[in-house]
């Protein structure tokens, strides 16, 4: 009986580098970043904004008056063959978060995208969608904004 040729390594493709997982890391900050930025201290005081933007480490809320754009990054932390997901989720109603208050009937999700990193980045773009579409920061920024718009101009 002969082995096969890869009998050491497990099925599948191999495990990603902390080089590749380090470039979806900066992708995933940046995406973050131009949709909630980090939040600064100041000694003024802040005025109103019609979209309250939510932040924390592996996502953000994009949340408006009864309606809701959400960006959750799930990175694998197994050693499996993948980089992980980012879940962009559209919701109707008040999204709760983390230590906040629930002083609201809560938000019920509309529509969902699941985007994967794209291996290796082709083009500039890191992500593609379960559609096949496929997404560099801006356009994936410009994609949850109008995913946002579209759900404000239907309430």
């Amino acid at each position: 009986m002969s082995k096969s040729s890869n009998s050491g390594s497990p099925k599948g493709k191999p495990a990603p580098t902390y080089r590749e997982k380090g470039v979806v890391q900066r992708s995933v900050t940046a995406l973050l970043d131009e949709l909630a930025p980090e939040k600064t201290l100041t000694r003024g005081e802040r005025l109103p904004a019609t979209i309250e933007q939510h932040r924390s480490p592996n996502g953000c809320v994009l949340q408006g008056p009864g309606y809701a754009v959400s960006v959750s990054w799930f990175g694998d932390e197994s050693k499996g063959s993948t980089l992980g997901e980012l879940h962009i989720m559209v919701w109707r109603g008040t999204v709760a978060r983390r230590g906040a208050t629930r002083h609201t009937k809560g938000a019920t999700i509309v529509s969902e995208l699941t985007l994967t990193p794209v291996e290796p980045p082709e083009l500039g773009n890191f992500w593609r969608g379960n559609d096949g579409i496929e997404y560099n920061t801006e356009t994936l920024v410009a994609k949850c904004l109008a995913l946002l718009q579209e759900q404000a101009s239907s309430s």
